[in-house]
């Protein structure tokens, strides 16, 4: 059985090259036109705690923008990431600044609670269902995920979840759902319990299921045994959303400089960096920029 750990090492590796292409991308960006600029004195409060999903850490994107980010404001940016519903729960209890999350239905109820400030539409990309080239369950190419899980289930067949309350795993419950199916304790279901890079590891050793964003199945793929077999159905859209956690909530929060961050990443300059990001390895885009537009433009539930 292929470690998580083992795998998290063989993802780092491949992280450095796409980490190398973006970095130059991003200083070609920011040199296009524009004449170097004198030295950002910090802010009065420099310390951001940004809770984000695993996605846009594991992919190496953060890696590009956050440099920039603290280059141009001064801000210094400590990054914790987790499945979305702990950034959530990280917010609620005071314990983060911003938050870049990927469970619309879930920031919805932290917004009306009061939680958050601010939440602007960042980026999206697509959730695929993968699985064993022999495809035990026969799901390969059909339309529609709902259907795929029925047969994942029909079939018994090993489905790997990740089982921590991540904006995948709220996505993968809700497909279950949607299919009138609660598939907790059947043998077949498994939950790992960790983040998607070790879910991908112990479904690809297994030879199972399981559901993923599509950016991290790409960067890990050289070392997975598993094939997308489900994709393009609206109900994979994977979008991203920058939340400033309330400051009328909670008073320490650092919400001049969630503010800044939030600004960032929907600013055109970031949104084009974001644009390119993973086209020069894996001939697409990792994540499309969204900013500026409406969930409802997108087809957001």
């Amino acid at each position: 059985m292929i470690q998580p750990g083992s795998f998290t090492a063989q993802l780092n590796g491949l992280l450095s090259g796409l980490l190398t292409v973006g970095l130059i991308l991003a200083l070609a960006l920011s040199a296009c036109g524009r004449t170097p600029s004198p030295a950002v004195p910090a802010p009065a409060d420099p310390i951001l705690i940004l809770a984000t999903a695993t996605g846009p850490q594991d992919a190496g994107l953060l890696d590009v923008l956050i440099p920039i980010f603290e280059k141009q404001t001064g801000y210094r940016v400590k990054t914790v990431a987790v499945g979305t519903g702990a950034a959530l729960q990280m917010a609620r209890n005071g314990n983060a600044d911003v938050l870049l999350t990927h469970a619309p239905s879930a920031e919805r109820v932290l917004m009306r609670e009061g939680w958050g400030r601010d939440r602007l539409l960042v980026m999206r990309n697509d959730y695929v269902i993968v699985g064993p080239t022999a495809d035990p369950a026969g799901i390969r190419g059909i339309p529609s995920a709902a259907d795929a899980f029925r047969r994942i289930a029909a079939a018994r067949a090993t489905f790997i979840s990740r089982g921590d309350d991540s904006g995948t795993h709220q996505t993968e419950r809700q497909l279950w759902a949607s299919i009138g199916l609660n598939p907790d304790g059947q043998a077949w279901y498994l939950e790992s319990g960790q983040g998607m890079g070790a879910t991908l590891a112990i479904a690809s050793a297994k030879s199972a299921y399981t559901l993923t964003d599509l950016s991290t199945y790409l960067v890990g793929r050289p070392h997975l045994q598993l094939e997308v077999l489900v994709e393009g159905d609206p109900v994979l859209l994977n979008v991203y959303h920058v939340i400033t956690v309330n400051p009328e909530r909670w008073p320490g929060v650092n919400y001049t400089g969630a503010r800044a961050f939030a600004r960032f990443l929907v600013d055109p300059a970031t949104q084009e960096i974001i644009g390119r990001f993973g086209v020069d390895q894996f001939g697409q885009p990792l994540f499309y920029p969204e900013a500026g537009k409406t969930e409802a433009e997108l087809g957001v539930p």
